[in-house]
C-alpha cells in the first residue's frame, strides 16, 4: 500500500479486509454480548464475546469438531454440524447465565438458510435469545440433513438428544 506525503495509514485490519469497523461499532453499541460464528471448510467455530476496552473477552465457545465426542459421524463443516454446534454452545451459554446475544456475521455473505444461520438457530433452540428473523433461517429438513443422506438424519437425532441430556 503506497501512501502520499501527509496521508495517514488506515487501520491494518481494515486494509487487510478483515474487519468492518462501522458494523462492529453498531454491534458494540447494543451492549449485548456478540454471537460470533465463523465457518471454515472443515469446521464451524462459534463464540459468545463480550466487549472489553483492553480486548474482547470470550465468555463461551464451541467448535464443530467437539461433536465427535457425542458420536457425530458426518462432516464437521456442513449445515447439520453447524446447527448442532450452535445447540451445544447455546446449552453452555444458558448454564453460564447468558440470556441474549446479538449476531455478528463478520465479513461473511448473508445468504438465506446458510450454515451461519443454522448455527444461530441451534443457539436459539438451546434457549439463548438472538434477534434474527425466522424467514432467513434454514428449514427443519435441511437442518436435520435430509438433503444429504437418511443416515445423517438418524445420527443428527442421536447427537442432538445426547447434547440435550448432558448436564
Amino acid at each position: 500500500m503506497k501512501l502520499k506525503a501527509g496521508q495517514r495509514l488506515p487501520f491494518k485490519r481494515r486494509w487487510m479486509q478483515k474487519t468492518d469497523y462501522a458494523a462492529r461499532l453498531k454491534l458494540l453499541k447494543s451492549g449485548l454480548p456478540r454471537l460470533v460464528v465463523r465457518r471454515g471448510n472443515d469446521n464451524v467455530h462459534i463464540q459468545i464475546v463480550q466487549y472489553d476496552a483492553p480486548g474482547d473477552k470470550t465468555l463461551v465457545e464451541e467448535i464443530s469438531k467437539n461433536l465427535k465426542k457425542f458420536g457425530w459421524k458426518g462432516h464437521c463443516g456442513n449445515l447439520p454440524a453447524a446447527y448442532l454446534t450452535g445447540f451445544m454452545l447455546g446449552k453452555k451459554a444458558a448454564k453460564a447465565g447468558i440470556a441474549s446475544a446479538v449476531f455478528d456475521i463478520g465479513l461473511h455473505m448473508s445468504t438465506k438458510g446458510n450454515a451461519l444461520y443454522a448455527a444461530v438457530k441451534g443457539v436459539k433452540d438451546a434457549g439463548v435469545d438472538v434477534a434474527v428473523g425466522d424467514e432467513i433461517l434454514p428449514n427443519e429438513a435441511r437442518i436435520r440433513g435430509e438433503h444429504i443422506n437418511p443416515d445423517v438424519v438418524k445420527n443428527f437425532e442421536e447427537v442432538k438428544a445426547k447434547i440435550a441430556s448432558e448436564k
